[in-house]
């Protein structure tokens, strides 16, 4: 096998696709039918209203592996905690701009960054993905849509997404082989390693008096765009956090507890 479809392979086992509180079953199963067609196979489920469920078995028409394997969690945080790269799927303009694409141009960046652990989040049928949720996220994914009418469903935002990874997929394969660009020296930090760091950096402003608990605006959302838009690596962030230390004992702080 070719350098080239190792990394597109890879690329595609190590993508996580996360369904937010689906309400319907019909919806799980035809996600999961979705994904095997194009050759993914991780799906995770967070708090759904009803799974397993005959009518998810039915939908995926194929894909009941993929359902079986599935993935249980209570929270987004528990869903990508390992993940190095996590993608939000959303179709509303933020008060805030975020890194963002369309479903191609992510799904070229995935490929582009082969053998991190991706995580691609969808919403809710009914409300998508909360704001906080999606701060959650490196990047926002949008699927342009006509005006008139731009609700997609979610199985079919999935078949979408899961579209533009196999065809990027298609074209690492097909690339002419060639001297591939180094890598970084180390990965990416994980979505739980930058929450710590987060939480670290919070208690450390209010210790030092920079930001008021009660009134904080939105210099911690800020912030976060600065750290997901920088994807440090977890060697980095416990550089930040040695600093955010020193800080705390200078102004009598006790330093952060978290991981």
């Amino acid at each position: 096998m070719s350098e080239h479809k190792q990394i597109g392979s890879e690329t595609l086992a190590n993508v996580r696709v996360v369904l937010v509180e689906p309400s319907h079953p019909g919806n799980i199963g035809g996600a999961a039918r979705a994904m095997k067609n194009m050759g993914l196979n991780r799906l995770a489920l967070v708090n759904p209203a009803r799974f397993p469920d005959p009518q998810a078995q039915w939908r995926a028409a194929g894909a009941q592996d993929v359902l079986e394997s599935a993935e249980v969690f209570d929270t987004v945080q528990a869903a990508i905690s390992d993940c190095q790269l996590v993608i939000g799927t959303s179709t509303r303009m933020r008060r805030i701009p975020w890194p963002s694409g369309s479903a191609e141009e992510v799904a070229a960046d995935v490929l582009n960054r082969g053998g991190l652990q991706v995580a691609v989040l969808f919403g809710r049928e009914t409300s998508g993905l909360t704001n906080e949720e999606l701060q959650l996220c490196h990047t926002h994914l949008q699927i342009p849509t006509a005006p008139e009418y731009p609700s997609l469903n979610l199985a079919m935002a999935v078949q979408v997404v899961c579209y533009e990874l196999r065809k990027q997929t298609a074209a690492h394969e097909a690339a002419i082989e060639g001297p591939q660009s180094p890598g970084w020296d180390r990965p990416p930090a994980t979505a739980a390693q930058l929450e710590g760091f987060m939480e670290h950096l919070r208690s450390a402003l209010e210790v030092s008096g920079f930001l008021d608990p009660d009134n904080p605006g939105q210099t911690l959302t800020r912030l976060r765009r600065l750290f997901v838009r920088a994807q440090p690596d977890a060697t980095e962030l416990q550089m930040l956090r040695g600093v955010l230390t020193q800080i705390e004992g200078l102004v009598g702080g006790t330093g952060s507890q978290g991981e």
